[in-house]
């Protein structure tokens, strides 16, 4: 069972890429909404996420309902919209319930995390492959502008492309602090990534079927264990 990280620049095209990939691969998709709707619903409060243990009945609850067990894939992704009375959680402890929640995501398998620092948590995991979906900043500009106008059609955008660059700005700039405040690195080193998808470059459906290609070449790999795998497949085996 392979897991994919996702990190995109705003306007990419990177949550397209992800749909796609879900949908072509049957997998899940684990992002921040879901998290919070599926702590909300297993009624975890903040002190409750902070002593984050499988124990605790409200945990195994929470991951139930995070990972949509009884669900389809179809069901669970439009949970992940934007939700009323989300709950205000610290960074502490939105932090801890993160990434003990990816670790748990990528013991199921099959899912795909789009940011959170994913690539981070998981960088020494076997069957994981880490994906950065980039593009320059005048094609971002253009689709988050189209955005703009599609959900503001009857509205006169005087400053659209101003408008446009202040949420790239913004949301790139919280991606960014978000790595360098609690993992200490560099959001867009490319070091972190198996591979840097420029989508000026790639068409996003080609490049969500690039993404399927590598992991189907993992799956054959997924049936052994780093201590039974023979020593001349290993080298296959991504990290």
């Amino acid at each position: 069972m392979a897991v994919i990280t996702i990190s995109r620049q705003y306007g990419s095209g990177g949550d397209e890429i992800v749909d796609q990939v879900c949908n072509l691969l049957g997998y899940r998709r684990f992002d921040k909404q879901l998290l919070v709707q599926a702590a909300r619903e297993a009624g975890l409060s903040e002190l409750e996420i902070t002593d984050y243990s499988e124990e605790n009945y409200k945990v195994a609850n929470f991951m139930e309902r995070l990972f949509n067990r009884n669900r389809s894939s179809g069901t669970a992704r439009k949970t992940t919209g934007r939700l009323n009375g989300e709950p205000v959680l610290t960074d502490a402890t939105a932090f801890a319930l993160v990434n003990k929640a990816i670790e748990a995501a990528y013991k199921i398998g099959n899912i795909v995390i789009v940011g959170r620092g994913g690539q981070i948590v998981l960088k020494d995991h076997s069957n994981v492959l880490h994906i950065r979906i980039e593009a320059p900043l005048e094609t971002r500009l253009m689709r988050v502008r189209a955005e703009l106008r599609q959900n503001d059609p009857g509205d006169i955008l005087l400053d659209e492309r101003r408008r446009a660059q202040d949420l790239i700005t913004a949301r790139d700039g919280a991606s960014t602090e978000y790595l360098s405040a609690h993992f200490g690195v560099d959001w867009s080193d490319p070091s972190l990534y198996h591979v840097v998808l420029n989508t000026d470059k790639l068409p996003l459906e080609l490049a969500a079927q690039f993404i399927v290609a590598m992991v189907r070449t993992m799956e054959p790999s997924s049936q052994y264990t780093t201590t039974d795998k023979p020593a001349r497949e290993k080298k296959h085996k991504l990290k």
